[in-house]
């Protein structure tokens, strides 16, 4: 069995000879451990910047997902030094990523948040990075999703994969709420309604405001092959975001959660729904609503950083389709 406990720091093939090794328990996480990049004006053709947004003033039941992004680095190291079945490929040797840290958070200045994010995230996107955000609670995609349109000049398609459809009204627009940050996205302008899709909904909400739903019920009953041929139907080529909200999991496969609720999916059919995504248009993602205190040896956060490696490899995949078409 080879050894997993090894990973490499080293950062170019030319110092093959001279690599440093460490072990995978060891040290501080960056995530799957890649480089830690502080600036990236410095640091040319980064074609993704995972960050976390430590942000959970907005939980309507059990508080703790500023502690997520730490929690999925760690459970990540072991994930670092692997080959990722069935890929074949690592995704670092294909994309250029970076651990660009966490957004900085003013927490006694709430007004102060949601522009923080949006800055943090343009500092990624003007340097033609992708960002893929660890959450923190589902807030967070508020924000971000701001910050892609601005930069992108259009609304964009969402891709929301989650027990609650995040789309109550609230009337608030200022206000910090996990539960209505997807109303207000709509309310902005900032979603295509008719080319975005959510997966996984099983609390009741009388109004979708025209997203199309496969709710879980109906996902448990289909194939993996279906719902990503049902999302690619949808979303098409359009500028896409995908949001994973972890209570989209079954509890039993992610209890380390603020809402958890039954009847969920099953880790294994939500990796392979998004194994299947590669060729659309994603120009970000995210992994939200780890809350470590309530996890068991890991189990949510490990299921939360597989997933974000399951997007690295989609989007590292669709570089490869898009090289082998153009050469």
């Amino acid at each position: 069995m080879a050894d997993q406990t090894e990973v490499v720091a080293t950062e170019t093939p030319e110092e093959d000879e001279k690599k440093i090794r460490i072990n995978g328990f060891s040290n501080i996480s960056s995530f799957m451990r890649c480089k830690e990049v502080h600036n990236l004006e410095e640091n040319e053709c980064v074609d993704i910047s995972i960050s976390g947004i430590p942000f959970d003033l907005g939980t309507s039941y059990r508080p703790g997902a500023r502690f997520g992004p730490r929690s999925v680095r760690e459970a990540s190291a072991q994930l670092g030094s692997r080959t990722p079945h069935p890929w074949g490929f690592h995704p670092f040797d294909i994309l250029n990523v970076i651990d660009y840290g966490d957004c900085h958070l003013k927490f006694s200045k709430q007004e102060t948040i949601k522009q923080t994010i949006i800055d943090h995230i343009i500092n990624i996107t003007k340097n033609g990075s992708i960002p893929l955000t660890i959450g923190g609670d589902h807030y967070i995609s508020y924000p971000i999703i701001a910050a892609l349109v601005e930069q992108n000049k259009g609304p964009i398609s969402l891709i929301h994969f989650d027990a609650h459809s995040d789309t109550w009204e609230d009337k608030n627009h200022d206000s910090l709420s996990h539960g209505s940050m997807f109303y207000k996205a709509i309310k902005d302008g900032l979603i295509d309604v008719s080319r975005s899709i959510q997966i996984g909904i099983r609390t009741w909400n009388s109004d979708p405001m025209g997203i199309y739903q496969i709710d879980a019920e109906e996902a448990n009953n289909m194939s993996s092959e279906s719902i990503s041929k049902k999302i690619n139907e949808y979303v098409g080529l359009n500028k896409a975001y995908l949001t994973f909200d972890v209570d989209c999991l079954d509890p039993v496969y992610a209890p380390g959660t603020g809402t958890p609720v039954v009847g969920g999916l099953t880790t294994s059919h939500a990796i392979g729904i998004i194994r299947k995504l590669a060729g659309l248009n994603l120009i970000g993602a995210d992994v939200v609503e780890v809350s470590p205190a309530y996890d068991h040896s890991e189990v949510t956060s490990l299921a939360a950083a597989t997933l974000m490696r399951e997007i690295l490899c989609i989007i590292a995949q669709t570089k490869k389709d898009n090289k082998t078409d153009t050469s």
